[in-house]
């Protein structure tokens, strides 16, 4: 089976393109041209243009496209400065764009222990005591990567891991960021005891055993408090770290990402970003937010909003969009449903907000011309958050704002139809529409059968955006890359597994043509920057990627091993391979 369209395909859309060249498409006089200073020749070339799909040929000049079209009009930009690059038939196409990261919290996140996800507690228990051995010296085990569903309802505890590591405080993340794990020394460094507030019952919380004594398990917000209590990260450590993270996205073809919030480090953001600007590390281009999790996050957040788009906008990065926070996750059954997760009676997960905050939140940013972005996985957050939107939109219709809505894990039919009358941008992460067999525990069948809507809402006209999560994807670096979320997107099963179960329902896998504009056109509109990136077009800048295999004629299981060949930035070159 292959994707999207065939090689037969391919050839026919070439010599399509070829008989418009024919006929004088794009033809000028060279004498009116302006000089190139690299023209990439003789390649198989996806634009993502409706206008222009397919081409031979690109020409630059500066950071800007200055040609796209066949190589022997490519060849008039040429002049005796001008390198030419012989792509040899390979596959040229925009840089992907990840619409949904944390490349900062990544960034302190980056010298850690990584744990595999898709190992389980033995392992992981067993794999953090083999660091603490190997790290004797340092005061505090930290990392991240567990995956809380599987140790069931009760989570994990401190005593799991009292018998690796007792000498000092242990704090682990879940590979979702929406939970830790600690052991006894973290509580007691803490000062956490069955006295001690749940600052959020039933959504911030610790997790307590049935004489109200703490586990050890952190749930939400509770989380961020200890790892900010327990002094885990310093700028310049971020900074080094956030650095990596550029480059490994740049090994994976991305050239900008929406980072969706700092998180745990969100007082250092601007700072680390400032010293990788100054440093002149900056090789993606940065779209950041200010997000607000909790109420008491509200007042004064707009202002800010305005304030960080006044004054951070630059060549690489700008801070201008507000990220909001509404609910958790499934398998910390803390996303809001209609109905109760499967073994928890009463248990309807939480949303962080009521409808009139919601809407006082949303329209406020639609009055003063900001996008929003706003987390919900679950049915019932995801309904509150479209009425807030509904609410917007009739408020203040002139507005330019867009809004999206990330994660949508479970969603309705309804709420498929008000995506595309409401024209909200539906943002996900490709990787996670394999099957979920812990997932799977926490909700009914008909929730099951309505994960990750991807096609019903393409069908429906709605704009879809991808992005990674990163670090929260749940498979480490290796989570961040386009290529590796593409073939779970297409197959909604395990990458490189054929035979593999299929998450329901197959009707919702998705073609390659839509996929990749997820990471690069619309990826482009959703950051407010269609004009500038997103596709291969005169006049765009140059950021612009080379695989060694085209992706429209691989097989779907074997998509995630292709490999970008180079990656270019406004015109320089980021990656080579």
């Amino acid at each position: 089976m292959v994707t999207g369209c065939n090689l037969t395909t391919a050839r026919r859309r070439g010599a399509a393109f070829m008989a418009l060249t024919v006929l004088g498409f794009g033809a000028v006089q060279a004498a009116d041209l302006p000089q190139a200073d690299h023209i990439y020749t003789n390649g198989t070339v996806y634009t993502v243009e409706a206008e222009q799909p397919w081409a031979e040929a690109v020409a630059i000049k500066g950071d800007e496209i200055v040609f796209v079209g066949s190589s022997v009009e490519a060849a008039k930009y040429a002049g005796p400065r001008t390198e030419t690059h012989d792509l040899k038939q390979g596959f040229m196409m925009p840089g992907f764009i990840d619409t949904h990261a944390h490349p900062i919290m990544g960034g302190a996140y980056a010298r850690a222990l990584s744990l595999d996800t898709f190992a389980g507690p033995e392992e992981w228990i067993k794999g953090i005591g083999e660091y603490a051995g190997g790290n004797p010296d340092l005061p505090l085990i930290f990392g991240y990567g567990f995956l809380a569903s599987a140790f069931g309802e009760a989570g994990p505890t401190s005593e799991m891991l009292d018998t690796v590591v007792s000498d000092r405080p242990v704090f682990i993340m879940d590979e979702g960021f929406h939970s830790g794990w600690g052991n006894s020394k973290a509580l007691e460094s803490l000062g956490i005891t069955r006295d001690t507030a749940d600052p959020t019952p039933g959504f911030n919380y610790y997790k307590r055993d049935s004489d109200g004594n703490p586990t050890g398990w952190f749930l939400e917000g509770t989380a961020s408090l200890a790892m900010e209590h327990l002094n885990v990260f310093n700028e310049a450590a971020i900074a080094d770290g956030t650095d990596l993270v550029f480059d490994i996205m740049n090994g994976y073809g991305i050239t900008a990402v929406f980072d969706a919030g700092a998180l745990d480090v969100a007082t250092m953001a601007l700072g680390v970003l400032q010293r990788l600007d100054a440093a002149g590390e900056f090789t993606v281009r940065l779209v950041g937010s200010h997000m607000v999790a909790a109420p008491d996050q509200m007042d004064g957040a707009l202002d800010l909003v305005e304030n960080l788009a006044a004054t951070t906008k630059s060549d690489r990065y700008h801070i201008r969009i507000l990220k909001i926070m509404d609910d958790g996750t499934i398998e910390g059954r803390t996303a809001g449903m209609f109905v109760d997760y499967q073994g928890e009676p009463g248990n309807k997960g939480a949303t962080v907000f009521t409808q009139a905050q919601l809407d006082s939140m949303v329209i406020d940013a639609a009055g003063r011309q900001i996008d929003v972005h706003i987390h919900a996985l679950g049915e019932r957050a995801i309904h509150e958050v479209l009425n807030a939107i509904e609410a917007a939109r009739t408020a203040h219709s002139d507005s330019t704002s867009r809004y999206t809505i990330c994660h949508i894990q479970v969603m309705t039919d309804a709420a498929v139809k008000r995506f595309a009358e409401l024209d909200v941008i539906a943002q996900s992460t490709p990787l996670w529409t394999s099957y979920d067999t812990e997932g799977r525990k926490f909700v009914n069948a008909d929730q099951f059968s309505r994960y990750f809507r991807y096609n019903s809402l393409k069908k429906a006209g709605v704009r879809l955006t991808f992005g990674s999560d990163f670090p929260a994807s749940g498979a480490g670096t290796l989570g961040m890359s386009p290529l590796f979320n593409m073939e779970v997107g297409l197959t909604r099963q395990q990458a490189g597994q054929p035979d593999a179960p299929v998450q329901p329902s197959v009707e919702e896998r998705l073609d390659m043509e839509s996929l990749i504009r997820g990471y690069t056109a619309d990826a482009a509109y959703q950051l407010h920057m269609e004009d500038e990136i997103g596709s291969l077009k005169v006049g765009k800048k140059a950021d612009m990627i080379i695989l060694d295999h085209n992706p429209f004629a691989t097989q779907n299981d074997e998509i995630h091993k292709i490999q970008v060949k180079m990656t270019m930035m406004g015109g320089r070159v980021v990656y080579q391979k």
